[in-house]
This record gives structure tokens, C-alpha cells and sequence, in this order.
């Protein structure tokens, strides 16, 4: 009984450890979409400021872009991410 209770145990930390790199898989292909979509905003920004010479407006929120990126950045450096985690559980 406890040999079985120690194989489900491994299968579960199996399991998860899976799931945990596969999450990397689907994030990978959500920024390859992200790519896209950030050329298309280059794109649609150009062809703003043509028709529009004299504005100053915002056509797309780079700027936040920018820092949600930084966050990111951020999280991914593994000592960074130890702060963030130690954080969290306080």
C-alpha cells in the first residue's frame, strides 16, 4: 500500500512537472502572436502619422507594452523571480 502510495505521489509530481514545460510551449506561441501583432500596430502607427502629420496622439500604448515587457523580463531572471516569490507568500 505504501509502495502505491509513493508511485501515485511520483505520477502526480510527473504530471505537473509536464504541464509546467508545456505552459512554456504555449507561451512561446502566444508571443510569436504577440510579434504579429505588434507589426501590425507599427504598421497601422506609420500609416497614422502619415495621414495624420501634425498629431501627437497615441496611436498604440507602447509605452506600457514596454513595461508589461520589463515585467516579463523581469520574472524570467531566476533571482528576480526568487524576490517576487518570497514576496508573495508574506
Amino acid at each position: 500500500m505504501y509502495k502505491y502510495k509513493l508511485n501515485e505521489q511520483e505520477d502526480k509530481v510527473k504530471k505537473f512537472h509536464e504541464e509546467r514545460i508545456m505552459a512554456f510551449d504555449a507561451l512561446e506561441a502566444r508571443l510569436e502572436n504577440i510579434k504579429k501583432l505588434l507589426r501590425q500596430g507599427k504598421i497601422e502607427t506609420i500609416k497614422y502619422y502619415r495621414e495624420n502629420p501634425k498629431s501627437y496622439a497615441v496611436d498604440k500604448p507602447t509605452d506600457l507594452i514596454g513595461d508589461y515587457i520589463n515585467d516579463i523580463e523581469t520574472l524570467l531572471k531566476s533571482e528576480e523571480w526568487k524576490k517576487q516569490k518570497s514576496y508573495l507568500r508574506n
